[in-house]
């Protein structure tokens, strides 16, 4: 059969999870697909969650039993909908409880198909292979279309970073403006939604305006250099010629002889034009007054007010955010609607945050653009967000190990309450390599006193974007002998998801080894 999947003699066989409390249930659905596929067991949903962490896309197939201890089936499914695993994973559900409120639950958590034991052997096979085979036309599907998309979003926001960097180029900008006004216009429609409903904004109109704020000053194209980069205070004369851009960017995009029909356009049309406008009529070039002004217009009127008041230009220092909060506030840079200041006051700590952070990242931007030149050479690389999380975790992880040779290794995610030991310190601890619940493992509070426990735990709550790496000295058993140690950890970003909790990467360093 060309759809056959069953491995050819040096083909890698695909990888399925078997999770069931049951050693018997394990080793019958085992010896019916380890001819065909990889098998990997888990006694309980914590040990499923700690094999799909760990091998995460490498898992072809999860096959789920629902009442089990510790961590049942269900509770197994919320966590692959959390950190979106069952968008990649299909689930089947293997059980004997088949009342239609259990199936019903577990089919609207994702669960794929439904198996029910006493297990016949035709139809485990054959639903496996089926629903492999399925995943994996539709993520060949969705790959194609996702790769189209991503190409045409691509071109469309490379042309504007090339014509938005040229104006600042000219302008004598620090090259950060436009990123700086994407970041805060995102941040401020994100908080707007949450708000209000009164504008209707979808998240492909916030990503359609975030990408438009790139041009709103492309109309200083068209201003002369000597008026552009005016060190000192504009003449009257100056500042209407000056004002003008407004028009003439809005110009630029309505003479286009294509594609007027094309909400990047309109949008990208509103911002140049009416993006300084104000919200008591005192604006330009059209004394718009109010909801008059489109709200595309509004939320980037604020980002690009707030960002040249807290960025250097030829004619200013910059000023603290505090203070450009305090300017904007008390009306010294024009008027603004209500609802936009209050969103700008809701997110003051995010845009501190995010902006602290694209500043950073500038500084390695030939680096970053090297990088990112050699991706793109690449056509098969995923660009969902979760894989650039995945990619950033891994990097991250990389880098943090790569200083630490001969230690301990590990890893620690609070939800679920989970240890990861890398294979080496399992051994000389005598543990398994994951540990569920590790806080109250007596085993682990065995090796280490009751009281570092704790004081570990609260040093990885401190932890921050600020603050990400900490340690702590203390005694530990290793190798069944009491030694000094050094736990070293960093703070690591969620890297499956957004959902609450946080993760910790570590070392524990033998001091008793080093000079």
């Amino acid at each position: 059969m060309s759809n056959s999947l069953i491995p050819e003699q040096n083909e890698i066989k695909q990888k399925i999870l078997i999770v069931d409390d049951s050693e018997m249930n394990r080793a019958i659905l085992s010896e019916i697909l380890s001819d065909e596929f990889e098998i990997i067991e888990a006694a309980n949903g914590y040990e499923a969650l700690a094999a799909l962490r760990k091998l995460d896309n490498a898992v072809a197939l999860v096959l789920l039993d629902i009442v089990m201890p510790e961590m049942d089936g269900f509770e197994v499914l919320a966590y692959m909908n959390k950190y979106n695993w069952i968008n990649d994973i299909p689930v089947i559900m293997i059980s004997s409880e088949d009342s239609p409120s259990i199936v019903e639950r577990a089919y609207n958590l994702g669960v794929t198909d439904f198996i029910r034991r006493p297990f016949d052997a035709n139809v485990v096979r054959r639903r496996a292979e089926n629903t492999i085979l399925l995943y994996a036309k539709q993520k060949k599907l969705v790959g194609l279309v996702a790769d189209q998309i991503y190409e045409k979003q691509k071109s469309n926001s490379l042309m504007i970073e090339i014509l938005s960097h040229i104006v600042e180029f000219r302008n004598g900008e620090s090259g950060m403006h436009v990123l700086h006004i994407s970041i805060l216009t995102k941040i401020l429609l994100n908080r707007l939604i949450q708000k209000t409903d009164k504008y209707n904004i979808t998240q492909n109109e916030i990503q359609l305006i975030t990408t438009a704020s790139a041009l709103h000053d492309i109309g200083k194209i068209g201003i002369p250099d000597e008026i552009l980069n005016k060190p000192g205070r504009f003449t009257p004369e100056e500042f209407e010629i000056m004002k003008n851009h407004s028009v003439l960017g809005a110009g630029m995009l309505e003479e286009m002889p294509f594609y007027q029909n094309e909400p990047l356009v309109k949008i990208a049309y509103e911002i140049c034009r009416w993006h300084h406008e104000r919200y008591d009529g005192r604006g330009y070039p059209d004394g718009l007054k109010g909801d008059e002004i489109p709200i595309s217009a509004q939320v980037v009127s604020v980002a690009d007010v707030y960002d040249a008041l807290t960025s250097e230009r030829c004619y200013k220092k910059a000023y603290s955010h505090e203070k450009a909060m305090e300017m904007i506030l008390g009306g010294e840079c024009g008027s603004f609607s209500p609802i936009m200041i209050e969103c700008l006051k809701d997110c003051a700590d995010e845009i501190q945050r995010e902006l602290k952070v694209s500043s950073v990242g500038s500084k390695n931007k030939d680096e970053i653009a090297n990088i990112a030149e050699e991706m793109m050479k690449h056509q098969n690389l995923g660009v969902s967000d979760r894989t650039l999380r995945l990619l950033e975790h891994e990097r991250t992880k990389l880098q943090f190990y790569s200083d630490m040779t001969n230690d301990i290794m590990f890893e620690y995610t609070s939800s679920p309450s989970l240890l990861t030991l890398d294979e080496k310190g399992a051994k000389l601890l005598g543990f398994d390599e994951f540990i569920t619940e590790p806080k109250t493992n007596e085993k682990l509070r065995s090796m280490i006193s009751d009281e570092d426990m704790q004081t570990i735990y609260k040093l990885f709550k401190t932890l921050d974007w600020e603050n990400p790496v900490g340690s702590h000295r203390c005694e530990c058993i290793i190798d069944g002998e009491k030694k000094p140690v050094e736990i070293k950890f960093r703070a690591m970003p969620a890297a499956l998801g957004n959902g609450d909790g946080y993760d910790v990467i570590g070392a524990v360093i033998d001091l008793s080894n080093k000079d």
